[in-house]
């Protein structure tokens, strides 16, 4: 790949050479920049988005910012929620400020009211004038779905379908909403799934614990594309059971992960790990990871998950926020650290990426490509699939069998076939219906244990 590379022009040669670097080089604009008329954004847009929690909607006006814009969100008194421009179209002032009504939103300054639609439904300053009838106020289309407010900020010709992703429709998850504000671009943080070498070092070897032993260990690692984005694989042997990972990404911006504290000791068929989370732009130097963190029995059996602190800038796993002490922060630095402390927007020229970069070096390309699709008037990749209907098929899973090492057997391979293979059956699996699905995968992983 491309941009994976031991040595960059301008890298430095000697010890003690920062002197050298007298100019920091550009950020890559085209990937990372996310306002109207960027290449990422326009690319972003033809998606639709989480902005909010829900309950965050309350009796005021919601004030937010997402890729670049100034909006302002409410729930009218029918319960209809409205994404409206700022700026009233009589004179500009805010309607963060304006009063909410049963049919919309009225401007505060000279009484303009709004739908949640846009149209102008009253200008009671001239109750005479017909110009509402000529212009609407600009609007976006909205979707509230288990606590989130989705918003579709593309072209409205080419609105898409709104997705539903298998964990997302099974009838034994809890969907509990989150949304964390993190001061970096977007990208920077969600690249952090296709790396998970990260999690040997950053949450293992470096200062402690933060998971399970089992992350401790450099991983085997395999990335694959797949019709809604891209996924790994890992396995891994864990005494006389070989665990598989498997993490998604699904474009542009979504991530599935696997459970958190997953140890690989107890037989698992299928489980559907720990979250599904949008890296959503709220400008170029930061944004808001939001989401559900998913909690059912099967992954979760022993109860580790806290949904009490789950929530507005609040997750139950460790490293996610900037709220603990620094000083705890440098002692055991999280994702949040790690991730924002790139700089405000990481400097992809500076780099030097290596084979184990491979599954991030693959992400970016795949966003690129997604970006000149949409500026060459193309469909991106998943938006025809995510118009199918039915539940959208993901990979992300911790998948553990019980399968002994066996004398004079290659161990790696072994381990590999029984990845492949469960690989396979998810493959050959990828009905609509995500319950159905769910039971029959569960069942053809569970026949590859042996017994014992």
């Amino acid at each position: 790949m491309n941009e994976i590379s031991a040595e960059r022009p301008g890298s430095l040669k000697q010890p003690f050479s920062q002197y050298h670097r007298r100019r920091l080089p550009r950020e890559d604009a085209a990937l990372t920049h996310a306002g109207p008329d960027t290449p990422g954004g326009e690319y972003l847009r033809r998606f639709w988005q989480p902005v909010a929690m829900t309950a965050e909607l309350g009796e005021l006006p919601l004030k937010i910012r997402a890729m670049g814009e100034d909006l302002v969100l409410f729930r009218d008194g029918s319960g209809r929620i409205g994404c409206l421009e700022p700026h009233c179209s009589h004179r500009g002032t805010s309607l963060e400020f304006g009063a909410i009504e049963a049919e919309g939103i009225r401007c505060c300054y000279h009484g303009w009211l709004y739908a949640v639609d846009g149209r102008i439904l009253d200008t009671p300053n001239d109750p005479d004038s017909k110009l509402k009838e000529r212009i609407c106020h600009g609007a976006y289309p909205v979707r509230e779905h288990g606590g989130l407010v989705f918003v579709y900020m593309g072209p409205p010709e080419l609105e898409p379908a709104f997705p539903i992703y298998d964990v997302m429709a099974l009838p034994d998850q809890e969907l509990l909403p989150y949304s964390i504000h993190t001061p970096c671009n977007w990208l920077q943080v969600f690249e952090n799934i296709m790396d998970p070498i990260h999690g040997v070092f950053l949450h293992s070897r470096i200062a402690g614990i933060q998971f399970s032993d089992a992350f401790g260990d450099l991983p085997m690692l395999e990335f694959r594309e797949s019709d809604t984005g891209m996924y790994y694989i890992t396995p891994r042997r864990v005494g006389d059971h070989i665990w598989v990972r498997m993490n998604d990404v699904l474009l542009p911006n979504i991530l599935r992960a696997g459970f958190i504290w997953e140890g690989g000791e107890k037989e698992k068929h299928f489980t559907r790990g720990s979250l599904i989370r949008w890296c959503v732009p709220v400008d170029d130097t930061s944004c808001l990871a939001i989401g559900y963190r998913l909690f059912n029995e099967e992954t979760d059996p022993d109860g580790i998950g806290r949904r009490d602190e789950v929530g507005k800038d609040r997750v139950d796993f460790i490293g996610q926020t900037g709220e603990r002490a620094y000083e705890e922060r440098q002692r055991v630095p999280g994702d949040y650290d790690a991730q924002v402390s790139q700089r405000p927007i990481a400097l992809h020229a500076l780099e030097h990426l290596q084979g184990s970069d491979r599954g991030v070096a693959m992400m970016r390309r795949m966003i690129r490509e997604g970006q000149q699709a949409v500026a060459a008037g193309r469909e991106p990749r998943c938006v025809r699939s995510l118009a199918d209907g039915g539940a959208i098929p993901t990979f992300c899973n911790d998948s553990v069998v019980r399968v002994p090492p066996t004398p004079g057997v290659d161990d790696e391979r072994r381990l590999w076939d029984v990845a492949h293979e469960v690989a396979a059956i998810i493959e050959r699996n990828g009905d609509a219906d995500a319950d159905a699905r769910q039971r029959r995968i569960a069942a053809e992983v569970a026949a590859l244990s042996e017994p014992g």
